[in-house]
């Protein structure tokens, strides 16, 4: 078979998986509440994004890449390039740096972002770019989006990625910590890499009214923005797992001794969530005695306020008995 079939063959592929990955996340739900993500999803090609990924296999990482000399290795690629699962893009010394998020989870973070025609938007973690080209697609305007990235070979690749796609949104080389106030202020921030705390440069970045969502622990917090110094929201009932934002003080790891808390919570999904969360402040041990007295409760009924001397974590209300400083 000549090189033009097997490029249309692959086109073909790339347009078959890509409708079906749009069914699977219509499935899902992710974007009941902003259905305009379902136009966006089947025009903006992921493949373009992800020219090469890695997947995990016994001792270490298998690379597929889109130009192998090898037709059914090109095939393994594109397939791969539209299942709804995260893709590791780039690693250092056997560290994840940067990754293509799982699709369902990136369409649930951009309907919950609620996005309006018109907004500024800012990205922290530029990732592959794909993100910046859904909200790029999505506003029909590529200069209404700005995404940043801490390290230079990320934002070049993701630079060329985007163009590739036929988008040009501004893609900043920086510390995502401090945004980027030349290109605010902004209606919306979405964070693609779990933060610690919340950078009041953002906040001073926002309009009045405006939306920022992150991950933080491991969950995705939406705060609406009160004016530069404040802001508060809810976590949302979703967990999320990303790669920790470069250029933010995180405390060193620690290996929490679990072995006072029941085996019921060692391993529940929502007392991890609550530990990660506390992290500092709470010892597993209390940490436990609040998840057991409060039944367990679900991410939604956990908040965070920012303010101009601090920033916190709650439970069910902001002054309430249960709260925690962010560190």
């Amino acid at each position: 078979m000549g090189a033009a079939a097997l490029d249309k063959d692959l086109d073909d592929l790339a347009a078959t998986a890509r409708a079906a990955l749009v069914r699977e996340i219509d499935t899902s739900g992710a974007w009941d509440d902003d259905p305009v993500w379902q136009e966006t999803f089947e025009a903006v090609p992921r493949h373009l994004f992800v020219p090469y990924y890695y997947v995990g296999v016994v001792g270490g990482y298998e690379r597929r890449w889109g130009e192998s000399p090898d037709p059914r290795t090109r095939e393994r690629w594109m397939r791969g390039a539209y299942e709804d699962t995260p893709l590791a893009t780039r690693l250092r010394d056997g560290e994840l740096l940067s990754s293509s998020s799982q699709p369902s989870l990136m369409a649930r973070m951009l309907a919950e972002l609620r996005v309006e025609d018109g907004n500024r938007v800012l990205e922290i973690g530029a990732g592959t770019g794909y993100n910046a080209a859904l909200l790029a697609h999505r506003l029909g305007d590529d200069d209404l989006v700005t995404t940043v990235d801490l390290e230079p070979e990320i934002t070049e690749s993701a630079r060329q990625h985007l163009a590739a796609a036929g988008y040009h949104p501004a893609v900043v080389t920086g510390d995502g910590t401090r945004g980027v106030p030349e290109r605010g202020p902004f209606d919306r921030i979405i964070a693609t890499c779990t933060l610690t705390s919340i950078p009041r440069a953002w906040l001073a970045q926002c309009k009045p009214g405006a939306r920022i969502l992150a991950p933080l622990a491991t969950g995705l917090i939406v705060l609406t923005v009160v004016d530069a110094t404040h802001a508060e929201g809810c976590f949302l009932h979703t967990p999320a797992y990303f790669v920790p934002l470069r250029g933010q003080t995180r405390p060193d790891p620690e290996t929490l001794d679990l072995d006072a808390v029941p085996r019921r919570a060692r391993d529940h999904e929502l007392f991890r969530f609550l530990l990660a969360l506390t992290r500092g402040t709470l010892d597993p041990h209390e940490a436990f005695a609040v998840w057991d007295r409060e039944n367990q409760p679900e991410r939604r009924r956990y908040g965070i306020t920012v303010d101009a001397d601090r920033a916190w974590a709650w439970l069910d209300k902001p002054e309430g008995p249960y709260n925690w400083p962010l560190r």
